[in-house]
């Protein structure tokens, strides 16, 4: 029974609380504040007789505990009618609390969270907000980072003119808004044929791809998994890639050893993801720079880096190129030097599977590396058939 009672103390107090500051505003409602209301609450400070402050609401909406529902309650509540509530709440029979609880159920269902939509509103109403401080400008991106996780709400994104607001932030003076701004897009975009569509159709790809030449590495790796998220497994994209240039830049990155190692590997990856989605859509022509062979070159080095998870998606990228028509298998041997590479690499896997520490992983690489050489073998016998053949008949 005290238990109950306590709880019911509680609500009640809330209750008071909240229909005191209904009385206060003009909106007859408690509601969830932007950067903007935070920062105009902040000047609007009211001493306490105790010459404490207590806290409103909570800035991201919402009470982190029953304690402190009661502790913003107590401080929008009158002391003279705290106490006689308090009184009447202990004369009140098991029957008078539960009809309590049902009374209160109504206005307490009115502070339940916001949908995600509100929040992701909030959140592109304080981009479009040319005043916001820099920290709020990240941290309305970073809600939007966790927000549009979940596909239904990334398809809200565009009908709520989040996908402009976000794109007009890669622009951006401030490095680390540019980096949120790819992330978000990125993350909106993976997997998501429908926002895929609507980021490309936004304009937001040649921004991108420049983006991944920044000297920032943090933008450049969040850009180029942004480009990645856009164009995987989407022609459409892909086509527009290679428009904008993007395989040079992905070439330039793979070439260059002093490049940070994170975006060599997304690079190299991103090119096997590419060359995959090749092999499945047979119908479409193949995108020129596959078969280039300066490109090809900078794939095969890669694989005599002393970093083994680069030379595994090094490996896996040769696996989908070897087996793309467009490719020439001299031109893997006699260019690029594909044989050496393999048979260099194999005797360093060789030496790693001795130690204890690397074995499992060198296992692993090299039969990726064995497949690798098997494809190699056999595009290699299919031209010397070729030209035996040809032979024959002249």
């Amino acid at each position: 029974m005290a238990r109950a009672s306590s709880y019911i103390l509680v609500l009640m107090v809330v209750a008071m609380a909240v229909r005191a500051e209904r009385n206060s505003n003009n909106t007859g409602r408690v509601y969830w504040s932007s950067a903007e209301d935070e920062a105009q609450a902040q000047t609007r400070t009211q001493p306490r007789d105790d010459d404490t402050e207590v806290a409103d609401l909570d800035a991201d909406g919402g009470f982190s505990s029953l304690e402190g529902m009661l502790q913003w309650a107590i401080g929008h509540s009158d002391p003279v009618q705290l106490k006689e509530k308090a009184r009447d709440v202990e004369r009140l029979s098991p029957a008078d609390l539960n009809d309590r609880r049902l009374e209160i159920k109504q206005l307490m269902d009115e502070l339940k969270t916001p949908s995600d939509a509100q929040l992701m509103q909030i959140a592109i109403d304080d981009l479009s907000n040319s005043s916001l401080s820099l920290e709020d400008r990240h941290r309305a991106l970073e809600e939007l980072l966790v927000l549009v996780e979940p596909i239904d709400n990334a398809n809200d994104l565009d009908k709520l003119g989040g996908i402009a607001a976000v794109i007009g932030e890669l622009n951006h003076g401030d490095a680390d808004t540019r980096k949120l701004a790819a992330w978000v897009l990125g993350t909106a975009s993976q997997n998501n044929p429908v926002v895929q569509k609507q980021v490309l159709e936004h304009g937001a790809l040649p921004k991108l791809v420049k983006m991944v030449k920044s000297s920032f590495v943090e933008e450049a790796t969040k850009a180029l998994f942004a480009v990645s998220a856009l164009i995987r497994n989407n022609v459409a994209g892909q086509e527009l890639f290679y428009v904008e240039d993007g395989h040079l830049v992905l070439q330039d990155i793979m070439s260059e050893a002093s490049i940070d190692i994170r975006l060599r590997r997304k690079a190299v990856f991103l090119l096997g993801d590419l060359a995959e989605c090749q092999l499945e859509n047979t119908d479409k022509d193949e995108l020129p720079f596959f078969s280039n062979r300066v490109f090809l070159k900078s794939v095969v080095d890669l694989t005599s880096s002393a970093d083994l998870d680069l030379q595994e998606k090094a490996l896996v990228a040769l696996k989908n190129l070897l087996q793309l028509r467009t490719t020439e298998a001299l031109v893997f041997k006699n260019f690029c030097g594909l044989d050496g590479a393999l048979e260099r690499l194999r005797q360093r896997l060789q030496g790693l599977m001795v130690q204890e520490d690397h074995r499992d992983y060198a296992v692993d690489v090299e039969s990726i590396r064995s497949e690798v050489q098997q494809i190699f073998n056999r595009k290699l016998e299919k031209v010397a058939t070729r030209l035996v053949v040809f032979g024959v008949i002249c």
